[in-house]
């Protein structure tokens, strides 16, 4: 049975942080030492990054509170609010970013209804609420309340994989299903000053977003549909453990994230590939470089060197990766979703019209595990403006009315 994704959208929020401001507010902070402040110059620096989404507010010099938490405009100075402090605001933002994603997959495919909803997947390793992600989606948008509901936590940058294999499968057991999969991650919520490597890198890579796919193997979907879900595959290196890790401490959760993990990838990433492309007669008499498009987990600058390097990649098939990064930072699980739809809205190549546009997908996460995936690209979406999305939020359309809207109109990032 061929499993298809009918639409594939995302959200992130309002606020935008500019990483040379950002670096400059992270690197003034009066408790670091000298080596802490010129790492925070280089990992801010060679991050490759220009632009980054936040949740937090107060994160910018253009916002005032009576009652700071993160950041105080006034003094310059970055706060260390607790855990539950930073998990309030979670279950908080969290859940409109949430909304906000599966509101824009469902309108991206005008013929399904939402009782056509029989299964709903949410992925987030960021905070924890319960009720969840899953019953404030259900709730907001009107969903069944016989939805079968399943919450992926904890994972990591990699779960949007283990999402879509579920819902994958999910599908080929029952012909008439349709999975709502949705990955919201608020990272920024866990960024504090400090001089440890690990934290000043997670403040100059992570960001907050979110992403959320309709799949479907129901008869007819072909037709609109943008992707087909091939084959999917897990490996976990033999060394890592420790290199990634992600841990809840005190004053919000804690990365740790070695600079031995791009020499992993380097070492690992072929062997990690094999298991994935053996499953594709096509692809097992081929070189991997005979696929035309790649969507990798931007983890960072130099995992994607490493990537590029070791699988002698052009510079053309790194530049979705690369362009979510600069413009989007890592966003955890949600990331890749983003790298995907890059991918989707570009011009068909020879060949994709019909089948022939393959696309690799692969993710890092703790472990390391690396999660790797093989679609084929079946039309190029389309791609509106993301103020849509917000405009239809803040007047609270809902997806009931859609029917007055066409595909084009239907709110993108």
């Amino acid at each position: 049975m061929t499993v298809y994704v009918r639409s594939l959208e995302t959200a992130v929020p309002t606020t935008k942080l500019i990483q040379s401001e950002a670096r400059d507010v992270f690197a003034a902070q009066p408790g670091l030492s000298r080596l802490g402040s010129r790492l925070v110059t280089t990992c801010f620096d060679g991050a490759a990054i220009d632009t980054r989404f936040t949740a937090v507010s107060e994160l910018t010099n253009t916002s005032r509170s009576d009652n700071p938490q993160f950041y105080d405009p006034d003094t310059g100075l970055l706060l260390n609010p607790s855990t539950k402090v930073r998990n309030d605001i979670f279950a908080r933002e969290a859940t409109k970013l949430f909304v906000e994603a599966a509101r824009a997959a469902l309108q991206a495919a005008p013929e399904l209804d939402l009782l056509d909803i029989t299964h709903l997947v949410t992925v987030s390793c960021t905070g924890f609420f319960n009720p969840g992600p899953d019953y404030k989606v259900v709730r907001e948008l009107g969903l069944s309340p016989s939805v079968q509901r399943y919450h992926l936590g904890f994972m990591g940058c990699y779960a949007a994989f283990p999402a879509l294999r579920a819902a994958k499968l999910f599908c080929e057991s029952d012909p008439d299903a349709v999975v709502l999969v949705v990955c919201a991650e608020l990272c920024s919520l866990h960024v504090r000053t400090s001089n440890d490597p690990d934290t000043i890198m997670g403040s100059a890579l992570f960001a907050d977003g979110a992403a959320a796919a309709v799949v479907t193997a129901r008869p007819g979907a072909e037709e609109a549909a943008l992707l087909k879900l091939d084959h999917f595959e897990t490996v976990l290196t033999p060394v890592g453990e420790d290199s990634m890790a992600w841990n809840i401490g005190d004053h919000g959760f804690e990365m740790v994230l070695g600079t031995y993990v791009p020499h992993i990838i380097d070492d690992h990433i072929v062997g990690a590939l094999q298991p994935l492309l053996a499953k594709d007669p096509e692809l097992a008499a081929l070189p991997y470089t005979a696929i035309p498009h790649w969507a990798i987990h931007p983890g960072g600058r130099s995992i994607l060197d490493k990537v590029q390097s070791r699988l002698g990649l052009s510079d053309a098939q790194l530049v979705p990766a690369r362009d979510i990064l600069r413009n989007y930072g890592n966003m955890s699980s949600a990331t890749v979703l983003f790298v995907l739809k890059y991918i989707l809205e570009q011009p068909l190549l020879p060949g994709d019209s019909n089948g022939g546009g393959r696309i690799c997908s692969m993710a890092f996460g703790p472990g390391l595990t690396v999660e790797t995936g093989l679609f084929t690209k079946l039309r190029q979406s389309i791609a509106a403006n993301q103020d849509l999305v917000r405009q239809d939020h803040a007047a609270g359309f809902a997806p009931e009315a859609r029917q007055d809207r066409t595909p084009a109109e239907a709110p993108v990032a």
